[in-house]
C-alpha cells in the first residue's frame, strides 16, 4: 500500500486568511437576507431573531451611537443597532483600522470588555491587515463586526457562538489593555 507524505498543517496567516473568508462569505450571505435596519426585538424568545433584524444598515439612515441605549435586559439583536453605530463611527475616524479603537469605543458605549475578541490589525511582518474582525459575546449569541480596506463599508451581524471557540474563528489577539 503506497504511503503518503506527512501532511504540514497551514502556517497561522494561511488560518487566519481562511478564517477571514468564511466570516466575510457568512456576513455576506447573511447580509443578503436582512430587512430593515434598527428595529427591536419583539420574540419572546431572546435567541430568536426578530423578523425585522438586519446584517447591515442603510447608509445615512442609522442613528448615531449618541442616540442609542445598550439593552442590558436585551438580546444580541436588541443590541445590534448599538453596536453598528459604534463600529460606523469609528470607521469614520482617525483609528478605523486599529481593532483597539472599536474595543475602546465599544466599552464607552457599555458592552462588556471581557466578553469581546479582535483579531490582529497587523500583519506578521508589520502591515495593516486587510480586514479586523471584532465580537462581543451576548449569552448564546456574538455581536461581529468586520472591517478594513478589503471589507468597503462596514458589517455587523448577529451570530451564534461558535463552540469551543466563542465568537470569532481564527487568532485573535490579547485585549490586555
Amino acid at each position: 500500500m503506497p504511503r503518503h507524505p506527512e501532511r504540514s498543517r497551514p502556517s497561522s496567516a494561511a488560518r487566519r486568511s481562511a478564517a477571514g473568508a468564511v466570516v466575510a462569505l457568512v456576513l455576506l450571505i447573511a447580509g443578503c437576507t436582512g430587512t430593515a435596519p434598527g428595529t427591536a426585538s419583539t420574540s419572546a424568545d431572546p435567541t430568536e431573531e426578530p423578523a425585522s433584524a438586519s446584517a447591515t444598515p442603510t447608509p445615512g439612515s442609522a442613528p448615531s451611537a449618541e442616540e442609542l441605549a445598550l439593552v442590558p435586559d436585551g438580546n444580541a439583536y436588541d443590541n445590534l443597532p448599538l453596536f453598528t453605530a459604534v463600529t460606523e463611527e469609528v470607521w469614520g475616524s482617525d483609528g478605523q483600522v486599529s481593532g483597539r479603537a472599536y474595543i475602546d469605543a465599544l466599552v464607552a458605549a457599555g458592552f462588556d470588555k471581557a466578553a469581546m475578541e479582535v483579531t490582529n490589525d497587523r500583519t506578521t511582518i508589520d502591515n495593516p491587515a486587510e480586514s479586523i474582525q471584532f465580537s462581543v459575546q451576548w449569552g448564546d449569541q456574538c455581536l461581529i463586526g468586520q472591517v478594513g480596506p478589503t471589507t468597503g463599508d462596514p458589517v455587523t451581524i448577529v451570530m451564534p457562538v461558535v463552540e469551543e471557540s466563542g465568537c470569532l474563528i481564527g487568532e485573535t489577539r490579547p485585549i490586555d489593555w
